[in-house]
């Protein structure tokens, strides 16, 4: 009888192959990702040469810096992407408690820029770095592993511990103050707490809550009242920062006025972030803002409708709230700039510049890619089955 050497079968991969992950990521989304950094670059290079010269520096140097901090973003953002739920899981986990632990210390050792919130921590080489960027997509990783896991037989009242995170979480970023970052947050759980199946009555009761805490805001906190005050007033300061963008859009019409013939990046101390958009449609005219509104509209489209057919919790659950946050988070930069919303100090994503923005948004939409990739998915049998095997002895 012939005897044969014992053979190791051949190991298999714990990350997928390169072709592999290509052919089941979402394309389209990464182009819409691209489109909206290459936008920001041409954006950039108009919006932030004021600011240079202000500050006598080169004129392109924010441009620059934009480059180098897009380039960052989009290779956190492939490198995430291809990372298992599992392993996306553990990441946010972990760096959702380094967040938490740096806005605890921002009132002792942060700092405000003159913005009246103390939102940034200085890093060598004037440097700075916002927490709160970076918690965002880490607390929806978070939040959709505790409701993953309350669906579990004999699983962990997970609801519950997502509440009680999103309600510190809330309330740290309210303490800056940061309400429009603490209003993303709550959004973004109520979204998930939605497609986890929970009672209308528990979010509409969440609503209420957080009503009401708005309106403690407004009476506790001068800031938060002062924009309150102005978007409520009936005509508009020409001199503030809503006067000048609004005056730009008006301005723009349908094609723009001109590529580098605008007036409103010498005015606002801002225009190369909170109000981006306004320099976008002053030279470029309504046509390209409707391209920008499309571009993000069909990335939260496609998460979406790839979400329906995922039948991993997990992963459904924390692409619902990346998706949801990372649109939002669009809509109330632009919604800012046309006095739709009062103002929140919030960048558009990927056009705005801000290292920590830009980054922290490669991180998000990585960790949403990684959670639309398509795979082969378990019947329901096949979950309660691998559920019972875990169980046993």
């Amino acid at each position: 009888m012939a005897i044969t050497k014992n053979r190791k079968p051949p190991k298999t991969p714990h990350e997928p192959l390169l072709s592999s992950w290509w052919t089941s990521l979402d394309r389209w989304t990464l182009f819409c990702i691209f489109s909206l950094f290459a936008i920001g670059i041409l954006l950039g290079l108009a919006a932030s040469v004021p600011l240079a010269e202000r500050n006598g520096l080169p004129q392109f140097y924010y441009v620059t810096r934009q480059a180098i901090f897009g380039l960052m973003a989009m290779m956190a953002m492939l490198v995430t992407s291809m990372l298992p739920p599992r392993r996306v899981r553990r990441l946010g986990v972990l760096f959702f408690g380094i967040a938490i632990a740096l806005i605890l210390v921002l009132p002792f050792i942060g700092t405000d820029f003159g913005k009246g919130a103390v939102r940034w921590l200085r890093l060598p080489g004037g440097m700075s770095i916002q927490p709160s960027e970076f918690l965002k997509p880490c607390f929806v990783i978070v939040c959709a592993w505790f409701m993953a896991a309350s669906q579990e037989l004999g699983g962990p009242p997970g609801r519950a511990y997502s509440f009680l995170v999103m309600a510190i979480t809330v309330v740290l970023l309210a303490m800056q103050p940061d309400f429009g970052q603490a209003s993303l947050i709550l959004f973004s759980w109520c979204v998930m707490f939605f497609v986890a199946g929970a009672p209308m009555v528990l979010l509409f009761g969440v609503i209420g809550i957080a009503g009401t805490g708005g309106l403690f805001a407004y009476e506790a906190s001068e800031h938060f009242a002062r924009r309150i005050n102005g978007f409520l007033a009936s005509e508009v300061d020409p001199r503030t920062q809503i006067g000048y963008a609004t005056n730009a859009i008006q301005e723009g019409g349908y094609f723009g006025v001109g590529v580098g013939e605008g007036s409103v990046k010498w005015s606002l101390p801002d225009a190369h972030t909170d109000f981006i958009i306004a320099v976008a449609a002053e030279e470029y005219g309504l046509v390209l803002v409707l391209i920008i509104m499309a571009l993000y509209l069909t990335i939260v489209l496609r998460s979406m409708a790839r979400l329906r057919h995922e039948r991993d919790p997990f992963a459904r659950l924390a692409g619902a709230g990346l998706a949801a946050a990372f649109g939002v988070q669009a809509m109330i930069n632009m919604g800012v700039a046309v006095r739709l919303l009062p103002a929140k100090g919030m960048t558009l994503p990927f056009v705005s510049y801000g290292g920590s923005s830009v980054i922290a948004s490669g991180i998000a939409v990585g960790m949403l890619l990684a959670m639309t990739r398509q795979r082969p998915q378990s019947s329901v049998g096949d979950r309660l089955r691998q559920i019972a095997v875990q169980r046993s002895p």
